[in-house]
């Protein structure tokens, strides 16, 4: 184990476990917690506390901690809230440098809950005591083997799949669920409250585990958004992690006074922190173990071009819809796999994909176009079906294709529809760690999580590119003398600051009189904008407060007065300052450009479809700064407003290079001065080729 983890390896490699609070009651969870230790065959040191004494399953029951004999170096405390704290230091005392706090009563009961949870870090921390929980039902590893759960047994059975969870319930559940899906468990580890061991903690300890394939995350948050980024974004280039992150509608959406801040609720943070770091993101806990199971037991594809092959037409057609929900597509079979296939199957047979060998089909022959379709070099992976043969057996089929399958270097995923006559079928395929589904569906899935974590593990290593231009004591004089508090900036301040980072602006000018602005509109020159200048007012257009293409100065005063009376009208409480104009800019392509910074995870960059429908249409893409050039472009790529950078019918391409520079730079000024809680820009309008992007309308919020 690594030194960032040496203080956690009692949990992983213990010598040896006493459990405080062992019962001599079966029905109690003591005795269930040292009845599992026992029979998980561990073969370190195990010993039991319980102030009565006696001896539980052919072992003494010690009185004290204190009187323990060595080795002892992992606790596990089930006693009654009120006496953990006192067990705590009886722990420190006897020099024990880890402990697992089974025991409920803690912060999810209350503030009195909450005080005690408190009291039992510090004694912890005084100690340096590393702690699990509280409220967890605790661990198991089942290659060590160990267990130090109080759960109704058997274990999980040994696997290559770890999960960490917050939920212990939803262990209990898992651990007796995976029993029948033909997979198992390295790890699995109930994290509880964690008043000090947290998720981000336990990921570099489980992915250096040898018998560890793939880590599965049952997420209700994360306790430091960075760092998790950062240590996820360290282990997936090795193995995959698959996180089910749930609550996500519950929290709601940040409110704000911005397109920024209400779009970039907390589910787009997470989505972004999981994209960056390559972590794939699980929509049911089910989605998430069988797309472990296929990223467990299947080589990687090298594409995205997947084969069908199939006794029946119906779920061959079920199968390609579902191959393109799961961004995959039917492969082009060439011509000398159609010429093979027709030696094999019968006239009437479908040689194209999805290919129908009729239900006349052999085991014979699904072995023989299984063969001929994996040495097809435009085929990255083959999806088999078979409901229950009429004229063979599903047992019959799987045996005759799993040679073939485990030799294959690319995936092959079964679908055995049915239930009761595939049952042959599917127990073949678990013994020799071939993935099966019941339906087309789940196997297109699993085959998209393999073809994203393939190109996860083929992206290349990050480079934040270094930004020219970015004139730091310009920024600081710009932000110098502007209120706090969640305050916006003056207009003419937020402008300075994109400018000292090279985001080119259309500096606003304020006047306060019609006569005022028909002068500044005279020294500015023509045409113009005029929009209304108030502190109370967010979105100006709501209250018809812009009004473009102002070509002489009469236009300019009669525009002053149409604003002001609009804004009386529709918001009379309103603190009017004016108007501000600005030089129109050509025509182009409009965008939001923007960024926020989450209490998490830190700058949540976004970008989408600007104007004033930008939170009807939802089109936006969010990433965590700093942005690298291939983060931006994927940005750009996810929206419709990006994808018509490049040009569509007749839309003239835009300045994307422009665009892509724009974001580049807001991650970079929201990193350097995290006080700026928020800017948006809205619109950036987007000129042609090489023509450069300009900040029309431009706004920024301070902490």
């Amino acid at each position: 184990m690594s030194a960032e983890n040496s203080s956690l390896s009692p949990f992983f490699s213990p010598r040896g476990v006493v459990v405080v609070g062992a019962s001599r009651e079966p029905t109690k969870l003591g005795y269930g917690l040292a009845r599992n230790l026992v029979q998980s065959g561990y073969s370190g040191a195990v010993h039991f506390v319980n102030p009565r004494g006696g001896e539980l399953l052919g072992r003494p029951i010690y009185r004290q901690i204190a009187e323990l004999p060595d080795p002892v170096d992992l606790a596990v405390l089930l006693v009654p809230p009120q006496f953990v704290p006192d067990s705590l230091r009886a722990c420190g005392e006897r020099r024990i440098p880890a402990a697992i706090i089974a025991s409920g009563g803690f912060r999810e009961t209350g503030a009195e809950g909450a005080a005690l949870e408190a009291q039992c870090l510090e004694i912890a921390r005084h100690y340096g005591i590393r702690l699990i929980g509280p409220n967890c039902i605790g661990l198991v590893n089942t290659h060590l083997p160990i267990d130090t759960t109080f759960l109704q047994p058997p274990p999980p059975p040994p696997g290559e799949v770890a999960f960490i969870s917050h939920s212990g319930a939803i262990c209990a559940a898992v651990i007796d669920w995976v029993r029948g899906q033909g997979f198992g468990f390295s790890h699995l580890i109930s994290l509880g409250n964690q008043a000090d061991v947290n998720e981000t903690d336990v990921l570099g300890p489980v992915a250096e585990d040898r018998f560890t394939r793939v880590l599965t995350l049952y997420l209700e948050g994360i306790s430091n958004g960075r760092r998790f980024t950062e240590q996820a974004a360290r282990i997936t280039p090795h193995k995959p992690i698959i996180a089910l992150k749930v609550g996500r509608f519950a929290a709601g959406q940040r409110a704000a006074a911005s397109h920024t801040g209400a779009l970039a609720g907390q589910e787009a943070a997470f989505d972004a922190a999981f994209e960056k770091a390559g972590v794939l993101r699980a929509n049911t806990s089910e989605e998430m173990f069988q797309w472990a199971r296929a990223l467990a037991w299947c080589p990687l594809p090298r594409g995205r071009r997947i084969a069908v092959l199939t006794n029946a037409g119906g779920p061959g057609v079920t199968a390609s819809d579902a191959l393109e929900l799961n961004g995959l597509r039917l492969a082009d079979l060439s011509e000398d796999t159609h010429a093979a296939l027709a030696k094999v199957l019968p006239p009437a047979a479908s040689l194209h994909n999805p290919v129908d060998m009729l239900a006349s089909a052999t085991p014979e022959q699904y072995a023989a176009c299984l063969e001929i379709l994996l040495a097809d070099v435009g085929v990255d992976g083959v999806i088999v079906i078979t409901p229950p043969p009429p004229a063979s057996s599903a047992g019959a089929v799987v045996k005759g294709l799993i040679p073939l399958i485990q030799v294959s270097d690319k995936p092959v995923i079964l679908t055995l529809m049915g239930e009761q006559l595939i049952q042959e079928g599917v127990a073949f395929a678990r013994a020799a760690q071939v993935v099966e589904y019941r339906f087309p569906e789940w196997a297109a899935s699993a085959m998209g999580a393999l073809a994203r974590y393939a190109e996860i593990r083929n992206r290349p290593a990050p480079v934040v590119p270094t930004l020219s231009g970015c004139d730091r004591a310009a920024a600081q004089a710009a932000l110098a003398g502007q209120a706090g508090g969640g305050a916006w900036m003056e207009p003419e301040a937020a402008n300075a600051l994109l400018e000292a980072y090279g985001i080119p602006t259309v500096r606003p000018r304020l006047a306060n009189s019609p006569e005022a602005a028909a002068a500044l509109a005279q020294e500015m020159g023509y045409p113009l904008v005029l929009k209304l200048a108030s502190p109370d007012i967010s979105h100006k257009s709501d209250v018809g407060g812009v009004l473009l293409n102002l070509r002489d100065a009469a236009a300019v005063r009669a525009g002053f007065e149409t604003v002001m009376q609009r804004a009386r009208a529709a918001r009379p409480e309103a603190r009017l300052e004016g108007v501000h104009l600005q030089r129109m800019v050509p025509n182009g392509q409009e965008v939001i450009v923007g960024v926020v910074q989450d209490p998490q995870f830190g700058p949540l960059v976004m970008f989408g479809s600007g104007g004033v429908e930008v939170e009807g249409l939802k089109d936006v893409a969010f990433g965590l700064a700093p942005l690298t050039m291939a983060e931006a472009e994927q940005m750009l790529e996810k929206t419709w407003a990006g994808r018509k950078l490049k040009g569509f019918r007749n839309l003239a391409p835009a300045d994307r290079q422009a665009v892509l520079q724009v974001l580049l730079r807001l991650a970079q000024l929201a990193l350097d001065y995290p006080h700026v809680l928020e800017i948006e820009i809205n619109p950036l309008r987007v000129l042609s080729t090489q023509q450069g992007a300009f900040a029309l309308d431009a706004r920024a919020r301070l902490r």
